[in-house]
């Protein structure tokens, strides 16, 4: 019987997958073959009559389930980046069963009961630090998803969970379809000035491509804020695209998501409550590295009062003289164009100087190079699972090929907005894997021909995106479980908040920075122009950040006694106690857009990005402190960091490097925040 593509050993470097081989059919009988074998891997392990040791029992999970990762690595790879109708309805098939699947063996008495003997004498084991962290993982995850509960506890963990996969899967669905459904569509090319003439006539093909010939069609970015209004100069366009972010999935249609939102946040209080916990935040912040949920709110407090007093003197300067209403749509737009008059130089040109291939050739690999001695090499003859998707393969220092790298940088209906990362196959010793990364972004593709001009915001999110790639890349752990990003939440974003800091530095700046038709390097006042203008985030930015960090926290908090009846009754409610609603300000996210929380793996976690921010803080002083961008403190920073996945614990790793815990005051300084801070 032929092996199932999905399935088979790739002919391919890396065990990169054979794509073009695969057809969506292949998905659910790969997926039914691969959960029978794990669980006969499963079912060998709980059945052993020898006593347990780490090797025959922990270290011998690790190992089992490769071609559930093989079948998981490709699918839920082209779920994000290139869905269809027939994806979808697999990923909503797949969703409660491989719930199901994690459950059997979560819950399976005689495994835990080996893992519990382990657990209990692991003092007297003689483990090194990933092997004890390895074990005592395996431990409290079987805890959590139920494995010390009674027959009828066990039997609700698993109808909630059951049904959370389920509910998470099409809220993500309905977040990209009504985002699609919501595009604003215009008759006129006058309604679009200040768009750049790439961006004005990749609406004109968008709106083509969705049978409305002659007219433009804005698609709408992920987050509250499009990226659009700092440069309309129309209000009423603004206002259009402005009303269409903020209105997707609540709007009465077959995409409202507010419903689904009531139903995820009591299942997730109920499912708290059977662990034992008061609350979904509580059982998330448990196994994050800030010490609990109290904690995190606290921190939050102290940022919202700092920003809001700096948003109200932004605001007040933005009004000028009041003559001139402003409303929620303006402010974006108001804040380009203080910028552009405070600037010496006219930053209009800056996109000029950041062309796609050369930031990414000269800037982004350049920077990887020299601070690791990673060298990337294209192989276009390598298979991808879209046209537009480009591959390299990594060599290190040392000119050992360490993994692959894909690119997919533009944006299409088929993909779902944001930007992220993702591992087709994780970086292991034990399993002798070399990592397969995948960076996705949603940038406009440009005509045939023309250049893909980055902003500010782009250029930033490339160099994100790349630092998590870097972290997947240099891993050098010997458990796949511990590979990479698979870090506490609130950590995973600080490897790529770090590699952020080199997207305008001199050298890398210099080395990327030519303009796009004559190849002239930017001007040093443009540079320094550059710089500056990006050097303190505005309070605006802040504040939709820290209110969406609020909205997450707080629709977590709810017990399994509280009845939440009205979405946006509660978001008020939320906004008001926590002193960061605005009228003019909204979140970065509305709850029923909100895909990170209720569609992703950020629940009760979207303040790990500015928790993360203040490692990142102080790991950007200590880069400058010693020398900035060299081999040796690139080098320093991957032992530390970027190769230890969470084989240590990431926190005393970080302190190691830096000579100390980390402090709130660099963070506070680089917002723009510290005069305020009280």
């Amino acid at each position: 019987m032929p092996i199932n593509p999905v399935l088979a050993p790739s002919p391919h470097i890396h065990g990169l997958p054979d794509f073009p081989s695969i057809s969506d059919d292949d998905f659910v009988p790969a997926f039914d073959i691969a959960m029978a074998d794990h669980l006969r891997e499963v079912e060998a392990i709980a059945a052993d009559t020898r006593p347990p040791t780490f090797a025959n029992t922990i270290e011998a999970l690790e190992q089992t389930g490769r071609g559930l990762a093989q079948a998981a690595g490709v699918f839920f790879n082209l779920v994000g980046p290139d869905t269809n109708p027939a994806r979808n309805a697999i990923a909503q098939k797949l969703a409660p069963r491989l719930t199901e699947h994690g459950n059997t063996i979560a819950l399976h008495g005689a495994l835990f009961a080996r893992i519990d003997t382990l657990y209990r004498t692991r003092d007297s084991l003689g483990l090194d630090e990933p092997s004890l962290r390895l074990l005592e993982r395996r431990f409290r995850d079987a805890v959590r998803a139920g494995a010390a509960l009674d027959d009828d506890g066990q039997r609700q963990m698993r109808e909630i969970s059951a049904r959370l996969s389920t509910l998470t899967t099409t809220f993500s669905q309905y977040v990209l379809d009504d985002s699609n459904a919501s595009a604003v569509l215009v008759d006129d090319a006058a309604a679009l000035d200040g768009l750049s003439a790439s961006a004005i006539s990749a609406a004109a093909d968008a709106a083509t491509e969705a049978g409305h010939d002659g007219k433009l069609l804005l698609s709408l970015d992920l987050p509250t804020s499009q990226s659009a209004l700092a440069s309309l100069t129309n209000p009423e366009t603004r206002r259009r695209v402005f009303e269409a972010s903020v209105n997707r999935c609540s709007r009465g249609n077959e995409f409202d998501t507010r419903a689904m939102i009531l139903e995820i946040t009591a299942l997730r209080a109920r499912s708290a409550r059977l662990l034992g916990y008061r609350n979904h935040a509580e059982f998330v912040i448990a196994e994050q590295t800030a010490p609990d949920a109290d904690a995190v709110q606290s921190f939050l407090s102290e940022l919202v009062a700092a920003a809001m007093r700096a948003g109200g003197r932004e605001l007040t300067r933005l009004h000028g003289s009041g003559s001139d209403p402003i409303a929620p749509s303006d402010i974006t737009h108001r804040l380009a164009v203080e910028q552009r008059q405070n600037s010496a130089v006219s930053l209009d040109d800056f996109a000029d100087y950041c062309e796609l291939d050369r930031v990414l050739t000269d800037g982004v690999f350049a920077a990887a190079r020299q601070l690791y001695g990673l060298r990337m090499v294209e192989r276009p003859e390598l298979p991808t699972y879209h046209p537009d998707v480009r591959t390299w393969e990594v060599f290190d220092a040392d000119g050992v090929s360490v993994g692959l790298f894909l690119g997919d940088f533009f944006a299409r209906p088929s993909k779902r907005g944001g930007a992220w990362m993702n591992n087709i196959v994780d970086q292991s010793q034990l399993l002798v894997t070399h990592p397969i990364v995948v960076n996705v972004l949603n940038l406009t593709k440009p005509q045939h021909g023309s250049p893909c001009l980055l902003s500010f915001d782009q250029l930033t999110t490339l160099f994100h995106e790349f630092g998590h790639a870097l972290h997947g890349m240099l891993s050098a752990v010997r458990y796949p479980s511990q590979s990479g990003t698979n870090v506490p939440r609130d950590f995973v974003e600080f490897p790529s908040q770090v590699n952020e800091m080199w997207a305008l530095h001199p050298t890398v700046l210099s080395g990327y920075a030519r303009h796009h038709e004559t190849g002239a390097a930017i001007p040093a006042e443009l540079a320094e122009a550059a710089r500056e203008a990006t050097s303190v985030e505005s309070a605006h930015s802040t504040i939709e950040y820290l209110a969406a960090a609020v909205l997450d926290l707080e629709w977590h908090r709810i017990t399994a006694d509280d009845e939440i009846t009205d979405v946006e009754a509660f978001e008020a409610r939320a906004l008001a106690s926590a002193g960061v609603a605005s009228d003019l300000i909204p979140p970065r996210y509305r709850s029923a857009y909100f895909n990170h929380i209720f569609g992703g793996g950020y629940s009760a976690g979207y303040y790990s990005y500015i928790w993360s921010e203040v490692l990142d803080a102080e790991t950007e002083q200590w880069f400058l402190a010693n020398g900035g961008l060299t081999r040796a403190n690139g080098q320093r920073f991957a032992d530390a960091t970027l190769s230890r996945g969470d084989s240590v614990d990431p926190i005393a790793a970080h302190a190691e490097l830096i000579g100390r815990s980390a402090e709130i005051e660099p963070l506070l300084a680089r917002k723009g925040l510290v005069a305020t801070a009280g």
